[in-house]
């Protein structure tokens, strides 16, 4: 197994400018498992969903590699949903509604297999439970970790807590802003390297992401694609892209790392062309090719010279 994930599985309905769709699949270990699957890593998810969870779901997990002894079922459950509508510009949204149902008594149990795996991503859950699962793993190379305002509001000592057992941690530029009380995402990067991770990713949704590590700065941008149609799942996959690339690599060079950033923002460029994971699902190695070469272009440029 080279990462374990732990997170949501779930349905969404969501409305866009382009469309609606209904009891979509997502949640956060389903984007990142399987935008992970396309740098050729292996996931073992951790989650819980009802005996509402559609077989074709699950064989769409099990098609990417992913492997989900992890995956409780309940019985007579429902699976987590969530409902949001996306603003024209697509960067706003409104939450519609959010059912917990099985994912409320969510307590994250590791199967043996998983306890040595290398690589961690702890998704967006509460933090006691991120610390809980760490206590399951053996001696992984590299943890990350995802986070929200929510938990920095109600349980920012846990979190600060979780901090200092991680790596690497994936928040948006508000959240840092407001766990580290700075006005800039930079100074905020500093005071969360204190915390405990030498790396920190702040997601800007349409503007990128920037990486602040011990050893160096560094800005993603996003790819300009002409028509987003659904944003959710984009920070998720990121992440999948970034830690898959490293799982395949096992190279945490700065040089490396920031490959591992544009591989990240290239496979979220993918998932938000498409509801759900209809369009990361078909991505395939040339194209991620094609569109990295894209990146390079985009980015290049001589020194100046004066």
């Amino acid at each position: 197994m080279n990462i374990v994930v732990v997170g949501s599985v779930a349905y969404d309905s969501v409305e866009t400018p382009h469309g609606s769709r209904d009891d979509q699949l997502g949640g956060s270990a389903t984007f990142f498992s399987i935008a992970a699957s396309k740098l050729g890593a292996t996931s073992g998810v951790v989650a819980v969903v009802g005996e509402d969870f559609r077989d074709s779901d699950r064989a769409i997990l099990s098609d990417h590699g992913v492997d989900l002894n992890g995956l409780s079922v309940v019985p007579d459950g429902k699976t987590f949903r969530w409902g949001g509508r996306y603003h024209e510009d697509m960067n706003d949204r409104d939450t519609l509604f959010t059912h917990l149902n099985v994912f409320q008594d969510f307590a994250p149990d590791l199967p043996q297999a998983y306890e040595e795996s290398s690589f961690v991503f702890l998704g967006n859950i509460h933090p006691g439970l991120q610390s809980n699962v760490l206590d399951q793993v053996e001696s992984p190379r590299f943890v990350a970790l995802d986070t929200m305002n929510l938990w920095i509001e109600t349980t920012r000592d846990k979190l600060v807590e979780v901090l200092g057992r991680v790596d690497c941690l994936f928040l948006n530029d508000e959240e840092a802003k407001q766990l580290t009380g700075q006005h800039t995402v930079a100074r905020a990067a500093q005071h969360i390297q204190k915390m405990g991770p030498e790396t920190v990713i702040i997601k800007r949704g349409e503007h990128g992401a920037i990486l602040f590590s011990q050893e160096d700065i560094f800005y993603a941008p996003a790819y300009p694609l002409e028509y987003v149609t659904d944003p959710t799942g984009a920070g998720d996959s990121f992440a999948g892209g970034f830690m898959g690339y490293l799982a395949r690599t096992g190279d945490f060079t700065p040089a490396n790392m920031r490959r591992a950033m544009i591989v990240g923002s290239l496979v979220a460029s993918f998932c938000v062309e498409g509801f759900s994971v209809d369009r990361l699902s078909e991505v395939g190695d040339e194209e991620i090719k094609r569109r990295y070469g894209s990146f390079v272009d985009l980015t290049s440029f001589e020194p100046l010279s004066l």
